[in-house]
């Protein structure tokens, strides 16, 4: 962990009066935290937090470190107000973002960020690191697109690395990711992202996403299997399954458990519109509003 002088940005979240509250809230430049008085219906106990950069974006060379700490029986989200831009690079300067998390008992973490685009040249790593418990509840939404379509950049960025670590109380690790994209390969980065736009991680972990992580994977098993085993309809208007006329799909999805008995749940998905990512995102998180209070993503 990075000494307290060297953080930009610090939350923790404990019971207070039987309510989930913010109860230290430090941040510095480049990151500013907005903690709502309430979001959602008072009934439901859920404490939100924006985080925004100033300028509206990382700054090539920007290196932002985070801690939170959920306390016992609490329930937080970890939002932002718009798309995380991360700026061109100079020379060889890599932007970067660290958080590091403990979720206590019974407690519920929601990290629903908007997408990181990358702009031309840009460097960017990030890396999260999340200490729970057998019976803490995470939700990790991690997603980036293809970069500024309006100027015509796809995957025109230079370096995009994400790393997701999942550590249970006694440091044993329960789930291990990284995604890393990097122009100085075999082929440029857009050869190999063919057509997709957008790439997307979903982490549902604990009891209290039960429910969710049920729903979300017979979602995706009856989308996939619509999408990828529909018969191609030939021009006499026959069904015909000859795989040169396969089309490819606009949006894929993947899911299966990890963790013991199953505990979490991991949706990817690869698709060539970033709203079309948003929708599945609002559909499959849409049992979260009893929880957290609002529909996420809407």
């Amino acid at each position: 962990m990075q000494r307290e002088m060297e953080r930009t940005g610090k939350v923790v979240v404990e019971k207070v009066g039987g309510k989930s509250t913010v109860t230290r809230c430090f941040s510095k430049y480049p990151l500013k935290f907005i903690v709502p008085s309430k979001v959602g219906p008072c009934k439901i106990d859920s404490v939100w937090i924006y985080s925004l950069t100033y300028g509206g974006g990382i700054v090539s060379g920007d290196s932002i470190s985070c801690e939170f700490e959920i306390g016992d029986g609490c329930t937080t989200v970890f939002t932002t107000q718009a798309s995380t831009k991360v700026y061109k690079s100079v020379g060889s300067k890599c932007s970067a973002q660290f958080l590091e998390v403990t979720v206590g008992s019974n407690a519920l973490l929601a990290i629903l960020p908007d997408p990181v685009t990358c702009f031309s040249t840009a460097r960017y790593s990030q890396k999260q690191v999340f200490r729970v418990l057998l019976d803490s509840n995470l939700v990790i939404v991690d997603w980036f697109t293809s970069g500024r379509h309006e100027s015509g950049e796809k995957w025109d960025f230079d370096l995009y690395k994400s790393t997701n670590n999942i550590f249970l109380d006694d440091n044993q690790p329960l789930f291990l990711d990284t995604v890393l994209l990097e122009q100085q390969s075999i082929s440029p980065i857009n050869e190999r992202m063919r057509d997709y736009q957008v790439i997307a991680m979903i982490i549902l972990l604990g009891p209290k996403l039960k429910h969710i992580q049920i729903e979300v994977q017979e979602n995706v098993k009856r989308m996939m299997s619509e999408q990828l085993h529909m018969p191609f309809s030939g021009i006499n208007g026959r069904a015909q399954s000859n795989s040169r006329h396969f089309t490819k799909p606009p949006f894929l999805a993947s899911c299966s458990v990890f963790g013991p008995k199953g505990i979490g749940v991991i949706v990817r998905v690869a698709a060539m519109t970033t709203e079309s990512v948003y929708k599945f995102l609002q559909h499959q998180l849409a049992g979260m509003e009893p929880l957290i209070g609002v529909l996420p993503y809407h």
